[in-house]
């Protein structure tokens, strides 16, 4: 979802860099690159980190719980779309085809921002509060994603900005096709790349997952 079909790593780069400031500290760029694709507590705990705190459950639950509101309120206003991902995942639902939407994020945010992504698109969600600790790079998430749709995970194309997120796709076994945005993600098996998803529709997907099992 962030990165990939809306814009919102550049709100979660003002909630980041403004929870660093509140914990007294500072997140570098470099620093905020490195928490691309990862959950809430992997977050809370970096912070904690990098701002000379004692990591505790306590603080990392203070922390995240700091996170989230302030991300609530950049997420209440419409998200700024991806090149392509409003027409592409219109083309996937308009073919027929099954879809899930896999993401870091937690429910609650994941619902706000679906209110500019639109639920229609999918016919499951998976959110990082929802896959008992297992987060991206675990393959969990996708696995999860596939049990749900009744997928086989193999048969599946993964769609992903992140370093995270392509290997947990890659882990579960399925075809990732990789848009990068702000991180750039190394190149491995079963993926392929693209520079933005302004084109795609079904019988691209079909073309790329075949030239990613080759």
């Amino acid at each position: 979802m962030d990165g990939t079909l809306v814009d919102s790593e550049k709100l979660w780069d003002v909630a980041l860099y403004e929870a660093a400031d509140w914990l007294g500290g500072t997140l570098s760029e470099e620093q905020r690159l490195t928490l691309v694709g990862s959950n809430m507590d992997a977050t809370a705990r970096y912070l904690l980190e990098v701002t000379g705190y004692a990591v505790t459950p306590g603080r990392v639950a203070e922390t995240g719980a700091w996170i989230r509101d302030r991300t609530a309120d950049l997420f209440d206003d419409a998200l700024p779309w991806r090149p392509g991902a409003r027409e592409a995942l219109a083309a996937v639902r308009a073919a027929g085809l099954p879809s899930a939407l896999v993401t870091s994020t937690e429910r609650a945010l994941t619902e706000l921002a679906l209110n500019t992504i639109g639920r229609e698109f999918f016919d499951i969600t998976v959110c990082g509060d929802e896959v008992d600790g297992h987060n991206k790079p675990h393959p969990e998430p996708y696995l999860r994603a596939a049990r749900l749709l009744g997928a086989d995970p193999a048969r599946c194309v993964a769609v992903e900005d992140s370093q995270p997120g392509t290997a947990s796709a890659v882990a579960a076994g399925c075809v990732v096709l990789v848009v990068p945005n702000d991180v750039p993600v190394e190149a491995g098996e079963r993926r392929v790349f693209r520079t933005s998803l302004t084109g795609l529709d079904a019988p691209a997907l079909r073309a790329l997952f075949a030239s990613g099992r080759a």
